[in-house]
């Protein structure tokens, strides 16, 4: 399990950085890439990291 420092990207609406501690879903796109949707510690939605 990856370290709960380690960063998902930041939050599209905010910009606050989000952690993995706030991953709450990762699945694998149509096209065969990730994708993770978290929530973020700021502004407490449900997001598609940057």
């Amino acid at each position: 399990m990856p370290p709960d420092d380690l960063s998902l990207g930041q939050c599209p609406n905010c910009g606050e950085p989000i952690s993995h501690a706030w991953l709450l879903v990762e699945y694998t796109k149509d096209d065969g890439t990730d994708g993770v949707w978290a929530e973020c510690p700021s502004c407490e939605d449900v997001v598609e990291p940057e």
